[in-house]
């Protein structure tokens, strides 16, 4: 399994997809919502196992601090280590700009995955699409 920086058209093809697929379709968030004003200015993570997409992440910088977002990965590869790949590249990456701070809108389903790679909760659940969520930091 690699991730890889979505660059070209193409790829970045891919990850809207597979959003589409995660968010969209199996967990019902509103198309336009899920695509927003932040695309052309994020960078876009891809996991691929066997050049299959697998997941995918946004990162931006915020106020400092480095935001991540939309990070998902299909229902049948979840706890297979796609989802702690593309963190770490998004990790790795947030470093290379200089940024010593990263924070994610955790889905409360999610949290613990969060807490085991080191993000610390920031905040009581709070709801975005209809979907609990939680403010997770972390020290880069």
């Amino acid at each position: 399994m690699e991730v890889i920086m979505a660059v070209t058209p193409e790829d970045q093809s891919l990850v809207f997809e597979l959003r589409k697929r995660i968010f969209v379709d199996e967990q019902g968030v509103p198309e336009e919502n899920e695509f927003d004003e932040y695309e052309s200015t994020s960078l876009h993570f891809l996991a691929l196992d066997q050049g299959i997409p697998v997941g995918a992440g946004r990162l931006r910088e915020y106020s400092g601090e480095a935001k991540i977002e939309r990070v998902c990965v299909l229902n049948s590869l979840r706890k297979s280590g796609a989802g702690r790949l593309v963190m770490e590249a998004m990790e790795n990456e947030a470093r290379k700009m200089g940024l010593t701070r990263a924070r994610l809108h955790a889905q409360t389903q999610a949290a613990g995955f969060y807490q085991r790679i080191g993000y610390l909760p920031a905040s009581g659940i709070f709801m975005e699409e209809n979907i609990p969520h939680i403010l997770m930091i972390k020290e880069l």
